[in-house]
């Protein structure tokens, strides 16, 4: 999670017409014939013909060329619209068809993009929410090219009400729609409650039977040094002791995983996949938000607000003992009472504290070498667990593992990096905090995905020494030195041409010593909503998704490119729009 600007429009309404081809190669399986244009031609000479990936004639109607909209004028014609309706009625009679992933694998040269689903995708009555507009904006995605789409699978959802019962409706059936449409998933495994981050629409708390738990026990929750409860994730206190009927947490994120992978096996290398190869990928979530963290700079009940310092969370009893116990096995038996009480506040900045201050900060001490020390490797220590499992959950099953690393830019300028240090990332101006990070997902083959992607330096406060643009930097080359695949998030909504531009120049991974040309494995853009349906953000989104495909090394240009994106943006209108209504009611 990071913080910038955001750009959103008011969402498009209108009336649509669609008209579904089946069979088709990724950016082309969907067509639509327009009856409302949305915005100019760029070239007179622009036209709408649809082709199969062999040029072979499939048995079905194929659309004209797009006699709705006059590339001059970039208006409807109404003398036509009665033929566009005629035309969609006659095929909109035609089967859908799903398509057939296994055995089949578009080359993409550069970044398949997927699309973040809003978290409210399946209902508290396990069924899929807004159905009608979840399936407009699968068929609109998919027409656009996007290689697929991420879902949160959550906890508190479908293990809700009892242990080991799990519900999985309405994600069989959100799998299948993805399925039809030919869209591959990435599935989170969100073991975070929903509600109190930034963007966080709705809520959805923890299990009821492990909210009961940490309501006898309020010690499970990370606690800072005033006492204040952050109960969106299980303290890693307590990854291994039997605090939930019986079991430990990581017991129960690993039998989670366990039973959605049995559930989902018919469809394992087939719809859940990842990237051009038919492979799966799960999101292991490890913290607030689904991130690699801990809950540091909660946003949500008003206690932290951008760009706070945030404050440490190792102060719940489980924490205190793993403190003292390791100060005790270090020889430093005095350091083991408690963690450091003079850091400042949640909403302080470095200079404002003892701890974080450049000159005589006690971050540069011994004792807070040693502390810092700790407290990172502890987190490590409970990604490296569920990790473990998550590997033999999946290995055999050609199952990509991914895992979030917040994009904490805000004092990044400062020698401290007070911000990053509370959430658990040692990294300061003299040590690379993320290169072990990279190491331990090496270890286990996992991706690491990271945010803030699309933010530049100067869109950022600069009294707070904020550097996304070097922070990006900093991840590539540490996974590059670790050998792990970079995949790549937008922190925010973003829809304009700005910050597309910068995913493009990110995702490509221009670096030191990068000889062999890669680039991110995958971005997935955050998130599906009507703003992103608006019909300015979907035509930049389309040349957006067309850009990253073709990626660094294309032989063609920005122009050709641009066009080939414009064909889409005009085949697709129907289904934006209505994708667009329907999300809006």
């Amino acid at each position: 999670m990071a913080f910038s600007i955001t750009h959103q429009i008011g969402a498009l309404a209108g009336t649509p017409i669609s008209v579904t081809e089946p069979n088709k190669s990724s950016g082309e399986s969907t067509a639509s014939v327009t009856a409302s244009a949305v915005r100019k031609s760029p070239a007179a000479g622009l036209t709408c013909k649809i082709q199969n990936p062999e040029g072979k004639e499939t048995g079905m109607l194929t659309p004209p060329m797009s006699p709705c909209r006059s590339p001059v004028l970039g208006a409807t014609r109404p003398d036509l619209s009665v033929a566009c309706q005629a035309y969609a009625t006659e095929v909109e009679a035609a089967p859908v068809l799903e398509h057939e992933l296994r055995g089949h694998v578009e080359k993409i040269n550069g970044v398949p993009v997927f699309v973040m689903m809003p978290l409210d995708s399946v209902t508290m009555n396990h069924t899929v929410n807004r159905k009608k507009a979840m399936n407009a904006s699968l068929q609109a995605l998919k027409s656009a090219g996007v290689e697929g789409i991420m879902m949160d699978v959550w906890w508190g959802l479908v293990e809700r009400d009892a242990p080991g019962a799990y519900n999985w409706g309405g994600y069989n059936e959100l799998l299948e729609m993805a399925k039809k449409h030919g869209l591959k998933v990435q599935a989170v495994m969100s073991f975070h409650q929903c509600g109190g981050n930034v963007g966080d629409s709705c809520t959805i708390p923890l299990p009821n039977w492990v909210v009961e738990e940490v309501n006898n026990d309020p010690d499970l929750a990370y606690t800072d040094q005033w006492g204040k409860r952050n109960y969106e994730y299980l303290s890693l206190g307590v990854d291994t002791l039997p605090v939930l009927k019986g079991r430990t947490p990581v017991q129960c994120y690993a039998d989670f995983m366990r039973a959605f992978r049995d559930n989902f096996k018919h469809l394992l290398g087939d719809t859940i996949v990842i990237g051009p190869t038919v492979l799966l990928e799960v999101q292991v979530g490890m913290g607030p938000a689904g991130e690699l963290r801990y809950p540091s700079y909660p946003e949500g009940d008003g206690t932290w607000s951008f760009p706070g310092i945030g404050a440490f969370q190792c102060f719940d009893k489980y924490m205190l003992s793993s403190l003292k116990a390791y100060c005790e096995s270090e020889g430093k038996p005095e350091w083991g009472s408690t963690g450091p009480t003079d850091a400042g506040h949640y909403n302080n900045w470095p200079e404002d504290t003892p701890f974080f201050r450049k000159e005589g900060g006690g971050w540069n001490s011994t004792y807070g070498e040693f502390f810092l020390g700790w407290y990172s490797q502890m987190l490590l220590d409970h990604g490296e667990r569920i990790l473990s499992s998550a590997k033999a959950i999946y290995e055999n099953e050609g199952v990509k593992i991914s895992v979030k690393v917040a994009g904490i830019h805000w004092h990044y300028g400062t020698r401290s990096h007070a911000p990053e240090l509370t959430a658990g990332y040692y990294n300061t101006r003299f040590r690379d905090g993320y290169l072990p990070i990279a190491q331990m997902f090496a270890r286990h083959g996992a991706i690491f995905n990271f945010t803030c992607i699309e933010m530049h330096d100067h869109e950022q406060p600069q009294d707070a020494q904020c550097s996304p643009e070097g922070l990006v930097r900093q991840v590539a080359l540490a996974t590059q030195k670790a050998g792990v695949p970079l995949a790549g998030e937008n922190a925010l909504p973003r829809y304009d041409d700005y910050a597309h531009e910068q995913i493009l120049q990110a995702s490509a991974l221009n670096i030191k010593g990068n000889t062999e040309g890669k680039q991110m494995c995958a971005f997935t853009y955050l998130r599906m909503n009507p703003q992103l349906f608006q019909a300015d953000n979907w035509r930049r989104f389309v040349s957006f998704v067309k850009k990253m495909k073709e990626g660094k090394n294309t032989h063609k240009c920005r122009e050709e490119v641009e066009r080939e994106a414009e064909h889409f943006v005009h085949v697709t209108t129907p289904l934006v729009q209505e994708a667009a209504v329907a999300l809006m009611h």
